[in-house]
This record gives structure tokens, C-alpha cells and sequence, in this order.
């Protein structure tokens, strides 16, 4: 199998998996036990929050655990909903974020807030002034992504951070940096809420973490029961999850500036191999603004998904960037107002660590034989 959809998921790799058997299978304490094995296990969760909190570039104090990128994302949205409730009910956020963020912005609206969606141009970029424009008097919330999962621009979070402080500083700043986690420094960028997920560096699925800046002032409950995670998110501790989202991001670190070095290498040699391809359109620009690790692209006039149908037959794994369904394009791509032919043929390739060019080499063909073989839709 040639795995090419790193974006969606990452391989787990055998250190990750073997340090949450060890737990699993030895030590299983619940955490919130008073003898010395969960007492111990108490301590431990404590160095697991640590090392990702390192990962992360914050205070381990700031970080809370939470169960995956979407429950962070709500968590965030609506904890500076809360806190800045009485200063406004405007929230500005983008029309190609995450579906967890504009589906928790949807449900706000139907409580009575205000939200502003805020367009990309069509190689997908927002600016800094672009959303600093759109902030109001009464604007309680900011939330822009930090790496868009289906086109890879990066958007210019810090510069927003900055300009909050002159154009608002009451208004609360949430980025989901998921697709990011690794490239940045939560004190560096200057967002109140950062959103993380450890599946998308080789973790395991099931567990994220939520950074919470000084700003943030007695953020409301997510969940209430026996006061875990400081009482903030309540729930016996997912020890094992904990243990490979340690592991993984430790690894990270370790290798951070190679990954991200040979990320970058694999993308040029996708454009390289990619180039001169007929009806090929390269989304969300080549420059040094996108992510090494996602390559968005449309083959004008050929369905994403038979391209992903066909080559998922010959073990080769890519996704339809459009997120086909029934014929539309996704949100991300209905939001750069592309030609339909364009937009129809929308597919994303990204990279791993384990990622080789014979593997970007193999599908680059496969990708010329399917392109081949089928007349194109009209």
C-alpha cells in the first residue's frame, strides 16, 4: 500500500504503540486512585502533559487533555463565547475553517450570536487585515486555522494576535492548529486557545489537547464530575491514549527540523514529477506560506472521487480534497468560487516522515494512466 493521506491520518509508529500497551497492560491505574499505583499514575500523567506541553512550546499548566481536535475546538469557541458574553456576541471566523469550528459557529448563531465568515481568495489566502477589518466593538471571538487541512495555507495567526491588542484587546483568539502541530510556538503566536490533535503526528486517535493563554480568566467547565484535568474537563483520564500522544510527540521533537526539511523535499518533488501535467491546477499556491505536507490540486473535468476510487484499487491512499458529496465540492473548495470543472476534479496529497519519492513516483503514474484511460466530464 502507498499511503498518501497523511493530512486525514498518520501511521502510528512501534515506539508510540508499544508505550501505550506497557500502560494497557501494566500500568493500568486510574490516576485518581489514593494508593501508590494511581497515585503514581497521577504523576505520570502529569510528565505526559509535559512533554507535549514542550511540543507545544507552553506551560504544561495551560495545557489541557481533551479527546480530539473537534472537542478543542468547541471547547475553545465556546469558553471565549463565555468569558467575553457580556462585552459582545460577535464571532469573526473563516468560511474554510474546520467543520468543528463552523458547525460550533452554526449552533451559536442559534443561540443569538453573530458570526462573520470571512472568504479566501482563490489561491486560498487570508490576511491579517483581512480579518482585523471584520473585528468589531462587540466581537468576543476571533478563530482562524493555523494550516487548512485541504489546501495547506498557513494564515498569518500571530500578525492577528498583534493586531488584536490595538484593535480590540478584550476579543479572545482561537486557532486549530491540528494540521500544524509541531511548526510552531504556542508563546510565539499569541493565540489564547490552540487546538491540537495527536493523531496527526503518530499518536493515537482519541486524544488531543487544548492550550489555554493567561488571558483566559476561570474558562467555564467543559465537564462536570470528579474535577479531572483541574476540574475543567472531568473524566477518568485516558492513560494509554496519554502515553502515545507522549510518545509521539517526543519523537517529534526529537527529529522536528529533519521532518519538516524532508516534508518539504517530498512536496518539490511532487511539483517536480507533477509539472507540464495537462488540465493541472496547483491550489493553495506553491510559496513558503503552505505546508510542507499538504498538496492540494485539481485535474479540471475529472471527478476527485473516481480518482480516488481508481487509485485506492491499486493500494495507492489519496482523498478527494472536494470531500465529494453528492456531486458538490466541499466548503473549502465552494469558498475559492472556482470554475465547476475545476472544482470537481480537486484531490490532496500529504506527506509523512515515512513518506519516499518512489511512493509520490508511483502515484504521479497512476495518476497519468487514470487521466489516460477516461474522457474528460464536460
Amino acid at each position: 500500500m502507498i499511503y498518501l493521506d497523511h493530512a486525514a491520518t498518520a501511521p502510528v509508529p512501534r515506539a508510540v504503540a508499544d508505550a501505550m500497551y506497557q500502560v494497557l497492560t501494566e500500568q493500568y491505574g486510574n490516576p485518581s486512585s489514593q494508593y501508590p499505583f494511581g497515585s503514581d499514575m497521577k504523576k505520570q500523567v502529569e510528565a505526559w502533559r509535559k512533554t507535549v506541553a514542550a511540543l507545544l512550546d507552553c506551560p504544561a499548566d495551560r495545557l489541557f487533555f481533551t479527546s480530539c481536535g473537534t472537542e478543542g475546538d468547541n471547547w475553545a469557541l465556546r469558553a471565549a463565547a463565555w468569558q467575553n458574553r457580556h462585552a459582545g456576541r460577535h464571532i469573526v471566523t473563516t468560511a474554510v475553517e474546520h467543520s468543528a469550528v463552523l458547525a460550533c459557529c452554526k449552533w451559536l448563531e442559534r443561540e443569538g450570536w453573530e458570526v462573520t465568515y470571512l472568504a479566501p481568495d482563490q489561491d486560498g489566502n487570508l490576511s491579517a487585515e483581512q480579518v482585523l477589518e471584520a473585528v468589531r466593538p462587540d466581537t468576543a471571538a476571533v478563530s482562524v486555522m493555523l494550516v487548512n487541512n485541504e489546501l495547506g495555507n498557513r494564515y498569518p495567526v500571530g500578525a492577528i494576535a498583534r493586531g488584536l491588542a490595538a484593535r480590540n484587546p478584550k476579543t479572545l483568539l482561537h486557532t486549530d492548529a491540528v494540521q500544524g502541530l509541531g511548526t510552531f510556538s504556542a508563546k510565539d503566536l499569541g493565540a489564547d486557545f490552540v487546538t491540537v490533535s495527536a493523531h496527526k503526528i503518530g499518536g493515537p486517535k482519541g486524544v488531543g489537547a487544548l492550550y489555554m493563554g493567561p488571558r483566559v480568566k476561570n474558562p467555564r467547565p467543559l465537564l462536570a464530575g470528579g474535577g479531572q484535568e483541574r476540574g475543567l474537563r472531568s473524566g477518568t483520564e485516558a492513560t494509554a491514549q496519554l502515553a502515545g500522544f507522549a510518545k509521539a510527540a517526543e519523537l517529534r521533537l526529537e527529529r522536528r527540523t529533519e521532518i519538516q526539511g524532508r516534508l518539504a523535499g517530498l512536496k518539490a518533488h511532487a511539483l517536480d514529477r507533477l509539472l507540464g501535467f495537462p488540465d493541472l491546477t496547483v491550489l493553495g499556491g506553491v510559496s513558503s506560506d503552505t505546508a510542507p505536507h499538504i498538496l492540494a490540486l485539481s485535474l479540471a473535468g475529472w471527478p476527485s472521487q473516481n480518482m480516488v476510487n481508481d487509485l485506492g484499487a491499486q493500494g495507492i491512499c489519496i482523498s478527494a480534497g472536494s470531500a465529494c458529496h453528492q456531486g458538490k465540492p466541499s466548503h473549502v473548495v465552494a469558498a475559492l468560487k472556482l470554475p465547476k470543472r475545476m472544482a470537481s476534479g480537486v484531490i490532496r496529497l500529504s506527506f509523512g516522515p515515512e513518506t519516499t519519492e518512489a511512493e509520490i513516483d508511483a502515484c504521479v503514474q497512476a495518476l497519468r494512466r487514470h487521466h489516460d484511460s477516461r474522457m474528460p466530464m464536460l
